[in-house]
């Protein structure tokens, strides 16, 4: 079976030649493709199709990719859409931004036409292989996780999470008191198909223990970190 088979892309960039080359080469791979010019018709578009994965650049008018993304990681129907901005800024500061907004990853412009299938078929494999279903819930004291509903309560109220964050919670907590090194950690979550900035780890630690409490997930320097309750 293709990769491609039943897996729906949104395209937004302002460039449209940007688009039609790519919009070009994912359907000769077969994927079902939508385009958007700016962030606000890209928001319009996700909306109604329900996207597998959204390719967003970064320096748009009207809204910006990382508003964009921002505002695509508060829509429940959206919550399993794969983001990655596309974009010829590749600074640190950059890919923090984003990773902080929920994206999932970046690809750099330009970019050849078969490194970019090749990414692509990365990502959705992501999604395929979406978080491992250890339980229905894993009951971690004033912590629960639903893994069929993919939601996690704190006291009993629901805290927000992002597919990544997610998955990074429920990997820690599978086994309370064991180190995950931080090469474990990129191989599990992220996989090791598709690189990611130095600092991908700690910008989701940061955004898990502002969410659940520092006391949670503890730093073992230099090797990785450890859930405890």
């Amino acid at each position: 079976m293709s990769d491609s088979v039943n897996h729906t892309i949104l395209l937004v960039d302002d460039e449209p030649d940007i688009l039609d080359f790519l919009s070009y080469n994912l359907k000769k791979e077969g994927y079902t493709v939508y385009t958007a010019n700016n962030g606000a018709e890209g928001l319009a578009i996700a909306k109604e199709k329900k996207p597998h994965l959204i390719v967003l650049d970064i320096m748009m008018p009207e809204m910006d990719g990382v508003e964009t993304c921002r505002q695509l990681k508060e829509i429940p129907d959206l919550k399993n859409t794969i983001i990655t901005f596309l974009t010829a800024r590749n600074e640190e500061y950059t890919q923090i931004t984003g990773f902080e907004v929920g994206a999932d990853d970046f690809i750099t412009k330009p970019i050849k036409p078969r490194v970019f299938i090749s990414r692509v078929k990365a990502l959705l494999r992501r999604y395929k292989n979406d978080t491992p279903v250890v339980a229905t819930v894993v009951d971690l004291g004033a912590i629960k996780i639903d893994t069929e509903q993919h939601r996690v309560y704190k006291n009993g109220d629901v805290i927000d999470l992002p597919r990544k964050e997610f998955a990074l919670l429920l990997l820690l907590s599978s086994k309370p008191g064991k180190v995950f090194k931080r090469e474990v950690i990129l191989d599990t979550v992220w996989g090791d198909d598709v690189v990611v900035g130095d600092r991908t780890i700690d910008v989701h630690i940061r955004k898990l223990r502002e969410k659940l409490g520092e006391e949670y997930i503890k730093t073992v320097k230099g090797i990785g970190y450890k859930f405890e309750f």
